[in-house]
C-alpha cells in the first residue's frame, strides 16, 4: 500500500539511476520490477531509467557516490536487502549502506533514495518486495518523483 499525492510526473529531462544489488536476486528482481514499472506508470521514460548492477549492499554507496559526482542524474534510487543473520556483520553493511546514501545525498544536494531493506529474516524481505507489505522499489521510485518536483521548484 503506497502512499503518493500523485501531483509528482516525471518530466522528459529526468533522468534516474537504480542501483540494486545482486545478492538475494528474487527480492531485488521483485523490488527493480516494481521501481520501474512505478516510474513509467508515471510518465517516466523507460530509455531514462538506468539500472547499475552492483555486488552487494556495501558497494551501492560508492557507485551512487560516482553517478551523483556525474550530474547526470536527477535522483538515484538504491534498492538492496540485507537480511540478518548470526553476525554482527547485517548491522555494519545495513549501517553503512544507509549512511553512505545520505553522505552522497548530502554531499551532491541530489535526491537519493533508500529502498535498501534491513530485515530478520526472508519473509520479511518478500512481504516487502511485491507482499503483504508492498514493494519499496515501487514506494521509493514515487518518493523519488515528488523529490525531483520539490528539487525544480526551490
Amino acid at each position: 500500500m503506497t502512499v503518493f499525492s500523485g501531483t509528482a510526473r516525471a518530466t522528459p529531462d529526468s533522468r534516474i539511476a537504480l542501483v540494486a544489488s545482486r545478492w538475494n536476486p528474487r527480492i531485488l528482481d521483485a523490488l527493480v520490477d516494481g521501481a520501474q514499472r512505478a516510474l513509467r506508470e508515471h510518465g517516466q521514460a523507460a530509455e531514462d531509467i538506468e539500472l547499475f548492477r552492483v555486488p552487494g549492499a556495501w558497494e551501492i554507496p560508492v557507485l551512487a557516490a560516482q553517478l551523483a559526482k556525474s550530474r547526470r542524474y536527477a535522483a538515484i534510487i538504491a534498492l538492496g536487502c540485507v537480511i540478518r543473520g548470526d553476525t554482527r556483520h547485517y548491522e555494519h553493511v545495513a549501517d553503512g549502506c544507509a549512511d553512505g546514501l545520505m553522505r552522497v545525498a548530502v554531499k551532491y544536494r541530489l535526491p537519493v533514495l533508500n529502498g535498501v531493506l534491513a530485515v530478520e529474516k526472508h519473509a520479511d524481505a518478500e512481504a516487502r518486495a511485491g507482499g503483504a507489505h508492498g514493494n519499496k522499489g515501487e514506494e521509493v521510485a514515487l518518493a523519488a518523483l515528488e523529490m525531483i518536483d520539490l528539487w525544480r521548484q526551490l
